[in-house]
């Protein structure tokens, strides 16, 4: 057997001959920067999330700096962030001027809660990150709730539904994640900006712009950080096809369960009300390396993602308290695994990955 962990190529193979017709249009058009194309995804991804406005940009981690600042962050700032989650999400922060402050997580759900961000919060808190980790709808009301701005990380959650909602559309402004690996994937970087508010909006489209509104005068030192058009236009064609993609990695993690993996290894637990489109399907073990190399031999790709924690990584160590305690977080960092999963994963392979981690264990 042989069972990736990824397979971001089988769906796209039946668009391929849309993909490239919309690619040869563009270069005929020979319009490549902020375009029609973009204009229209920019639109289109907006109706899809359930925000008002979406803004294109040049990656993910682009959109949580770019997001940050339209929100006035800066230096003296405090910007609460989970410390399990991809690197990006703290290190969107210090470029701001301000400072990461980490937050714990929830071990089985593996998104941070209420209560965890009240427990770090200070008077110079100005916004906090919630990462809707690995396709989990993060509780963003209730962070909300707590008085200060939420900033959704919803790079891993494209096609997930949380009972208030789309991931994107759930707190105050929100950034995305194109890169080719994701549940809403483009053939190189990009990513976006959603929020309902237009104030917000103006101010990320004039800072993605060097700065600039009308590329005269430069009210800000800003980015050149944009969605290039060809980016957009393949975007377009598999933004139709993410309701199904993402229908398919529900019912995946669903037939995981039906097939016995709980009674082999913890599963990741969806919050309350949400169906997520699980961007990575992590489940916990004792010996997660162990379990790895076993699955290896056997064909099947796993990962452990996270094994040092964003506030243990060198570059955070300036921000890192030295009686900083994250109990959640180490017990997700040394337990979790991801496990095969995506839009075209087979029965047969769901059944095979349940098999060989039984074998494993045994």
């Amino acid at each position: 057997m042989n069972v990736p962990l990824f397979d971001s190529t089988t769906v796209i193979e039946p668009l391929r001959g849309s993909i490239n017709a919309a690619l040869l249009e563009v270069t005929e058009a020979g319009q490549f920067i902020l375009g029609p194309n973009v204009e229209a995804f920019e639109h289109e991804f907006a109706q899809a999330v359930g925000a008002k406005h979406a803004v294109g940009v040049a990656n993910g981690t682009e959109a949580l700096t770019i997001a940050l600042r339209a929100l006035g962050v800066g230096p003296g700032d405090e910007v609460i962030v989970p410390s399990f989650s991809y690197y990006a999400s703290a290190e969107a922060i210090p470029p701001t001027g301000a400072t990461p402050v980490f937050c714990d997580v929830d071990p089985v759900t593996y998104l941070s809660t209420a209560d965890q961000v009240k427990a770090v919060m200070t008077e110079r808190t100005k916004a906090v990150i919630a990462v809707h980790l690995f396709g989990n709808v993060a509780p963003v009301a209730e962070i909300e709730a707590l008085g200060v701005p939420v900033v959704e990380d919803a790079a891993q959650a494209a096609g997930s539904v949380g009972e208030d909602g789309r991931p994107g559309a759930l707190g105050t402004i929100a950034a995305h994640s194109f890169y080719p690996s994701k549940n809403l994937g483009a053939f190189g970087d990009g990513g976006a900006i959603t929020t309902s508010d237009d104030e917000l909006a103006e101010q990320v489209k004039m800072l993605r712009f060097h700065g600039s509104r009308d590329r005269v005068t430069y009210e800000a030192v800003g980015y050149n950080s944009r969605l290039d058009e060809m980016q957009a236009a393949v975007l377009r064609i598999l933004l139709r096809e993410l309701p199904t993609w993402a229908a398919h990695r529900s019912s995946a993690a669903q037939r995981y369960s039906e097939l016995g993996l709980g009674e082999l290894v913890t599963l990741p637990e969806a919050s309350s009300g949400s169906v997520p489109a699980w961007h990575l399907y992590v489940v916990a073990t004792d010996q997660p390396d162990q379990l790895a190399a076993s699955l290896a031999e056997a064909g099947i790709e796993s990962r452990g993602y996270y094994r040092r924690p964003i506030h243990l990584q060198p570059s955070m160590s300036e921000w890192r308290p030295s009686d900083l305690s994250l109990p959640g977080t180490e017990i997700a960092a040394g337990r979790h695994l991801a496990l095969p999963i995506s839009a075209s994963i087979t029965e047969q392979q769901l059944s095979d990955v349940v098999e060989a981690v039984g074998a494993a264990l045994r």
